[in-house]
């Protein structure tokens, strides 16, 4: 099969064969027609030695910034790759080497619209992180307040554009040729991957983010999330307040003895169980480098432009599934995510059910040390993927956030426990629902649903009369197979009169048996012995029927 890819493309798409011959999938490399262009002795990859997954990582930040946010966005779908691959993936971190200072005043004073020294009354040439898409500075504001300023990397949007085309296309063969394409939709998982990339290229997208989550957490003093300053926030330029800390993966034995992690560890679990199950919408990137410690011992929250959103119907769901888990009821855990999920063919919910049921069970009394909730939401994405059921990608973002903020709570305090954490939070998680469900605005939507209702009433109860009197009212159910119920039926129906004609035979027999008859068999009138032997005869072959058309439909 001739390859039908774009041609300014081509380096893409050799070092994208090239990494899935690499990684064990020279399947696809086939199915798809790539292997055209790795006949180039140079473009072959190394089969040699079996490569790790940390290599995975390394490969692709190699490969450049878009290809990193697909290996974070990779980490979260652990219904894809294997449990090694999803690890590394999770680690992965795009630092790379800042851009000069240059571009930086290029930038700030193209997106602002005025020259940065008189924007800033400073502003610190030496950035405090530089990463693929963006480094940050420190500063200060004409009204002296201490800021941070993201920097879009020049160029950035255009190297991201081009890649996401090549990418495109590759998922495009993918989906056309192969079975785990078909299977699991690399052109909806590329879809969603550029929402979410482009979504981060827009840095007012990120402002708002900080905004709403600031908002959300006002509750909890011991969290901090910076606000944006919308007068210097563009597309390409991020302007929020400067929060001074260290990531919690730099504390010292001695810092960290300072600190009550416990209690800290606690309120982050707990303003993350409000986010989800409540607000909706939550920080979905918590990994170490992105919670700091403050000098006033509390935790701050920063780079936000990966969030996450979940439905109302979905929170309810979720929040039945982390019960179901802190609480040991792998049964009722591995039922409810299968009411979350779609069913595919072939699909076998009582093995999903055994594997769920024996992983939560081991779940009981572990502690950050040992295996976490947000592991146990993720392999439980891998089995439903194992098992025929399509979990939405809510629940694997929710694995891979959790995952994450086990991490931290296990570095702030290594006895903290998940578990009981969700079980000590539930009744306030309820109660907080309740309270949002009541709101005057949640309220109003009630009535004007009942207005509707209200209005339409008289027509929808006119309708169902007139049916009803012109005797065209219907009810059809879809639950049953109509052929196979009447087929029974009647089965049912002719047992039944065999066994009246049987019982009749014999209660003539009987009856006849008084009768003196010159016709006998054995002694007995020969008129009731006849009539018994037809009704013995009758009886074996029903019961004989009724065995092997039973047993037969049991095989079926």
């Amino acid at each position: 099969m001739a390859i039908s890819l774009r041609g300014e493309h081509l380096k893409r798409y050799v070092e994208i064969g090239r990494l899935l011959v690499k990684y064990g999938r020279s399947d696809l490399v086939l199915e798809t027609g790539m292997d055209d262009i790795l006949r180039d002795p140079e473009a072959a990859p190394d089969l040699a030695r079996t490569p790790s997954a940390a290599e995975l990582a390394d490969d692709l930040e190699r490969l450049g910034p878009t290809y990193v946010k697909l290996g974070q966005l990779l980490s979260t779908r652990a219904d894809l790759i294997p449990e090694p691959y999803v690890e590394a993936l999770s680690r992965l971190q795009d630092d790379v080497a800042p851009f000069p200072y240059d571009e930086v005043e290029r930038i700030v004073a193209s997106g602002l619209g005025v020259r940065l020294s008189r924007a800033f009354a400073d502003f610190e040439r030496e950035p405090l992180a530089a990463a693929s898409l963006g480094q940050v500075h420190r500063a200060r504001l004409r009204d002296g307040r201490e800021v941070a300023v993201k920097v879009q990397r020049p160029g950035i949007r255009e190297q991201v554009a081009t890649d996401l085309d090549a990418l495109s296309d590759i998922a495009e063969l993918v989906d056309r040729h192969t079975e785990i394409g078909r299977r699991y939709g690399a052109e909806d998982l590329l879809a969603e991957f550029r929402r979410t990339l482009l979504a981060e290229l827009d840095y007012r997208k990120e402002a708002q983010n900080l905004s709403t989550l600031a908002e959300n957490l006002d509750g909890f003093p011991g969290i901090v999330v910076p606000r944006a300053v919308e007068d210097y926030t563009t597309s390409r330029v991020l302007t929020m307040e400067y929060v001074a800390g260290r990531k919690v993966t730099d504390l010292t034995p001695l810092a960290r003895m300072e600190l009550d992690g416990s209690a800290l560890a606690e309120e982050l679990f707990r303003a993350y169980l409000k986010q989800i199950l409540v607000d909706g919408f939550f920080h979905a990137d918590p990994h170490p480098g992105n919670v700091l410690v403050t000098p006033d011992s509390r935790l701050a929250l920063i780079d936000v432009g990966m969030v996450g959103r979940v439905a109302p119907e979905m929170q309810e769901r979720l929040l039945k599934l982390l019960l179901s888990v802190s609480e040991g009821r792998g049964e009722d855990a591995a039922e409810t995510a299968i009411r979350i999920g779609t069913p595919r063919e072939g699909v076998d919910e009582a093995r999903f059910t055994r594997e769920v049921s024996a992983r939560v069970a081991g779940l009981q009394g572990a502690t950050a040390r040992d295996l976490q909730v947000g592991r146990i939401v993720m392999e439980m994405t891998r089995a439903a993927a194992g098992n025929g059921i399509t979990l939405p990608p809510e629940l694997a973002t929710l694995g891979k956030t959790l995952f994450a903020l086990d991490q931290v709570g296990r570095t702030l305090d290594p006895d903290f426990d998940p578990n009981a954490s969700i079980r000590r939070n539930s009744a306030e998680i309820l109660r907080e629902r309740m309270l949002k469900q009541a709101s005057p605005a949640a309220l109003f939507t009630k009535l004007l649903e009942t207005n509707e209702l209200v209005q339409r009433l008289p027509q929808r109860m006119n309708t169902i009369l007139d049916n009803l009197a012109e005797n065209q009212f219907r009810i059809r159910v879809d639950a049953l197979d109509e052929t196979h119920l009447m087929a029974g039926l009647q089965k049912i129906a002719n047992r039944i009169t065999l066994g009246l004609v049987l019982a009749a035979l014999i209660l003539g027999a009987a009856m006849l048996m008084r009768v003196d008859t010159s016709f006998r068999i054995l002694g007995y009138p020969g008129l009731a012995m006849l009539l018994f032997l037809a009704a013995v005869v009758g009886g074996v072959l029903l019961v004989l029927n009724i065995v092997l058309h039973d047993e037969h439909s049991k095989r079926r």
